[in-house]
Protein backbone atom coordinates (compact mmCIF):
# COMPACT_ATOMS: atom_id res chain seq x y z
CA UNK A 1 0.00 0.00 0.00
CA UNK A 2 1.23 3.31 -0.75
CA UNK A 3 1.83 6.18 1.58
CA UNK A 4 -0.95 8.08 3.03
CA UNK A 5 -0.52 11.62 2.11
CA UNK A 6 -2.38 12.98 4.55
CA UNK A 7 -3.07 11.59 8.23
CA UNK A 8 -5.57 9.92 9.51
CA UNK A 9 -5.77 12.75 12.42
CA UNK A 10 -5.84 15.37 9.65
CA UNK A 11 -9.02 13.84 7.61
CA UNK A 12 -10.74 13.76 11.38
CA UNK A 13 -9.84 16.95 11.86
CA UNK A 14 -11.57 18.40 8.65
CA UNK A 15 -14.92 16.46 9.52
CA UNK A 16 -14.47 17.89 12.71
CA UNK A 17 -14.79 21.32 11.40
CA UNK A 18 -17.27 21.31 8.10
CA UNK A 19 -19.91 19.11 10.90
CA UNK A 20 -20.15 22.97 12.33
CA UNK A 21 -21.61 23.80 9.14
CA UNK A 22 -23.93 21.19 9.28
CA UNK A 23 -27.77 22.13 8.89
CA UNK A 24 -29.75 20.02 11.52
CA UNK A 25 -32.38 22.18 12.94
CA UNK A 26 -34.37 18.95 14.00
CA UNK A 27 -32.24 16.53 15.25
CA UNK A 28 -29.24 19.00 16.78
CA UNK A 29 -27.23 16.43 15.35
CA UNK A 30 -24.58 17.66 13.79
CA UNK A 31 -21.60 15.17 11.43
CA UNK A 32 -19.27 15.52 8.85
CA UNK A 33 -17.46 13.77 7.02
CA UNK A 34 -14.10 13.73 5.26
CA UNK A 35 -12.80 11.92 2.06
CA UNK A 36 -9.66 11.15 0.92
CA UNK A 37 -8.88 10.67 -3.19
CA UNK A 38 -6.78 9.20 -4.90
CA UNK A 39 -4.80 12.27 -5.88
CA UNK A 40 -5.02 13.49 -2.08
CA UNK A 41 -7.65 16.14 -2.05
CA UNK A 42 -9.58 15.73 1.29
CA UNK A 43 -13.70 16.84 -0.20
CA UNK A 44 -15.84 17.35 2.82
CA UNK A 45 -19.68 17.35 3.47
CA UNK A 46 -22.09 17.62 6.26
CA UNK A 47 -25.33 16.19 7.27
CA UNK A 48 -29.01 18.42 6.03
CA UNK A 49 -32.00 17.55 7.42
CA UNK A 50 -35.10 18.82 5.82
CA UNK A 51 -38.53 19.04 7.18
CA UNK A 52 -39.79 15.89 4.36
CA UNK A 53 -37.27 13.31 6.89
CA UNK A 54 -36.71 11.31 3.88
CA UNK A 55 -35.43 14.15 1.71
CA UNK A 56 -32.30 14.38 4.55
CA UNK A 57 -28.98 13.95 3.04
CA UNK A 58 -25.98 12.07 5.24
CA UNK A 59 -22.68 13.37 5.70
CA UNK A 60 -20.95 11.14 4.23
CA UNK A 61 -23.61 11.20 0.90
CA UNK A 62 -22.70 14.89 0.34
CA UNK A 63 -18.55 14.08 0.54
CA UNK A 64 -18.92 11.82 -2.16
CA UNK A 65 -21.62 13.55 -4.46
CA UNK A 66 -19.19 16.79 -3.87
CA UNK A 67 -16.07 14.69 -4.76
CA UNK A 68 -17.92 13.38 -7.60
CA UNK A 69 -18.97 16.32 -8.67
CA UNK A 70 -15.80 17.69 -8.90
CA UNK A 71 -14.38 14.85 -10.94
CA UNK A 72 -13.19 12.77 -8.16
CA UNK A 73 -13.58 9.06 -9.46
CA UNK A 74 -10.76 7.18 -7.02
CA UNK A 75 -10.66 6.66 -3.20
CA UNK A 76 -8.29 5.63 -0.50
Amino acid sequence: MNQLSVTPDELVGAALRVRQLAYAPYSNYLVGSALLTAEGTIVVGCNVENAAYPATICAERVALTSAVAQGYRTFV
